[in-house]
Formats: structure tokens, sequence, C-alpha cells
């Protein structure tokens, strides 16, 4: 177990979509598992930030791989979303010229949080009437919906690392986060690095974390073409090793046999970053996919034992944690499994955790 800077290193990142998972993914690998370490690392250390990052993903990543995954991922993310804004102002008819018209509301949201020293993208909007304006998406079809002009803009500028997300207005489940422009929150802004070289770095650390495992599995999790997946895994070092008759791929200095730890017990949290570490999920997961995760491929709360999925968790609004082993594991296994439940009850206390992408079995044992 470690402190959740080094957990948030070693797994290059703590799924940061779900505000919840972020806390629970960091209590079951830190030493001491106390929300406010967590919010000390994230909001008084920025010894943590949030950002955008693989497979357009939010993840809480450690300042000093902040510039890694920016250069690796995000920019080319900032590339599309960009483009993005300009044709739904286009659509919506907002200006004549709409990257020009894109910039200026740009600088008056950067103005804003510039003299406000951190505000929410309501309080931004106030600043100028056009950050207010609502844009309509995907018209005339029946998902249909509305969002503000400052929540696309304050996107893009995250994305292009001018803006970052701070302290969120409530507890640490809530999702409504303040803006700080990114020198006034870390000084210095986020460090430079090429795409190459970021893209080497992002994948050997992912395969020091989570290898031996597939190029499939490196192509999903960073959410890059192949055309840079390849290059990167070759600079990386890795060789290929045989995984039970598929190619896989492992660092050169990760050769040895690692001896087997303890069995244990965990209830790791929805969006966990082990659970969601590779594309092929068998060999942890075994069949139980269907009752696991959604359609679009997000986990739900899953209970391991000894380095597998046995089955799901879930809490009730009463507070009350609920479980569902899958499989037979033993007596002893489920004893532990129990054991790992009252742990988790006593440390959420009063606070109650409904994941944001509900699964079959969540839902089922939550009715």
């Amino acid at each position: 177990r470690a402190g959740v800077v080094e957990a948030a290193g070693v797994l290059v990142g703590l799924h940061g979509t779900d505000p919840a998972t972020v806390y629970l993914a960091a209590r079951a690998r830190m030493r001491v598992p106390e929300v406010a370490a967590v919010e000390r690392a994230l909001y008084d250390d920025r010894a943590l930030v949030r950002l955008l990052g693989m497979r357009r993903t939010m993840f809480v990543e450690p300042v000093e791989l902040m510039g890694v995954v920016q250069a690796a991922c995000t920019d080319a993310i900032a590339v599309q979303q960009r483009r993005l804004l300009v044709d739904m102002v286009t659509k919506a008819g907002l200006a004549d010229d709409p990257p020009a018209w894109i910039e200026e509301v740009e600088e008056a949201a950067v103005k804003a949080l510039k003299a406000s020293a951190g505000a929410t993208a309501a309080e931004i909007a106030k600043y100028d009437p056009r950050l207010a304006t609502q844009i309509v998406l995907a018209e005339g079809k029946p998902y249909e919906g509305r969002q503000s002009v400052v929540s696309r803009v304050l996107l893009l500028l995250a994305a292009e690392g001018r803006i970052v997300r701070g302290r969120p207005r409530g507890s640490w489940v809530s999702g409504q986060y303040q803006w700080s422009v990114v020198d006034d929150w870390l000084p210095g802004g986020v460090p430079e690095w090429s795409r190459k070289e970021a893209q080497t770095e992002l994948v050997r650390r992912w395969l020091a974390a989570f290898g031996p495992a597939t190029m499939a599995d490196v192509k999903w999790w960073t959410g890059l073409p192949m055309g840079q997946v390849r290059p990167a895994v070759d600079t990386a070092g890795a060789v290929e090793v045989d995984l039970d008759g598929t190619p896989g791929l492992v660092l050169t200095d990760d050769l040895d046999p690692v001896p087997a730890p303890e069995p244990w017990a965990a209830l790791l949290p929805s969006l966990d970053p082990t659970t969601m570490g590779w594309a092929g999920r068998d060999f942890y997961l075994g069949p139980h996919r269907t009752a696991l995760f959604d359609r679009n491929g997000n986990a739900g709360p899953t209970i391991w034992w000894d380095g597998r999925v046995v089955g799901g968790w879930a809490q009730r609004r009463t507070g009350e944690v609920v479980l569902r082993l899958l499989e037979d594991v033993g007596a002893h296994a489920t004893a532990a499994i129990d054991a790992e439940a009252a742990r988790l009850a006593d440390w959420l206390g009063p606070v109650t955790v409904t994941p944001r992408f509900r699964t079959p079995l969540e839902r089922e044992l939550c009715a």
C-alpha cells in the first residue's frame, strides 16, 4: 500500500470521470486511507491534477505526469475539440466568423478566471453573455440536448492545458469544480514534452504497471492510433512474450518470475484503473462481464479475490454495502470479503456513492 500520489503514479493515473472513483480507488491502495489526504494532495499540495487524457477520459495524474499525458494524448484531443466547437458555433449561427468568435469568448473566460482566482462555469458565464449562450446538440434526435458555450469553452481550454479543475463545490463526491488558470494553480505551467517522447514514456509506464499485455491492450488503454502505438512500444524497449498462445509485450527489465502474493480481498469502485486496465479482460474477469459492465464498457463496482473478479457490490440509499458473489470462493475468502465490506462501510460513514455509470448487477443490488 502507498500514499495517494504514489498510487496514482504507479497506476499511471486514477480514473476521474466519476469523482467518487478517485477516492475509493485511492482508499484500496493507501497505507492510511483518508479522504482528507486525497483532498490535500489535490487541492493544497497540488501534487495531483485532473485532466482529460487517454481515450478522452478524465484522469487524476501526478503533476510529474501531466506533461506526458498532455503531449501524448491531450494535445490531439484539443485539436478535435476545437474543430467540434467551430462546427457547433457554425451550425448554431452564432457568428459570421466562428473561429474568431471562439477565440474572443475564450479570452473572456480566461480573464474572468484571472480576475476571480478560481470560479465555477456558472460564475464564469456571468462575465460575458456569449458564454451563457445555449447550443442545441443532436437537434431533432431522440437524445437532443442543450449545453452552454461556457461548458464547451472550458473543456477546450482545459484540453489545451490553459486551465485546470480545482476544488469542487460540495463534498468529495461532487462533480461541480472551480476552474483556475494553469499558471495560478501550478506555477510554471505544464511541463513540455515532444509527442513521440511522451508517448514512449506513457507506454513504458503503462507496461511497467500492467504488463505483460497485448498490443491491443496498449492501443485500447492509450486510445492512440496503431501507427503511434507501435513506435512507442519499440522505443520503450518492450519485448515479445507468449501469453498462453497469444503474443504479448513486457519490458526487458520485467522478465523475472514474480512470487505469488498471499490471497487478498478488495472491493474496487466503478471505473477502477485495475478493472479498466486491459482490453482483454477474460484472464481476471472470467464470465462476469455482462453483470459487471455496462453496454459501453464501463466497469461497475467489483469484488476481487486473489487477483480475480469474483462478484460485485453496491451501496444502497440507506448506506448499506451489499455484496453478490458470482462464484464459490470458499469460506475463508468469503469471510475476508465480508470483513473488507465492513471496513468499507465504516470508511464511507454517512456518504452514499452511486456510480455515474450504472451496471446490471449494481442496479439489481440497489433495488
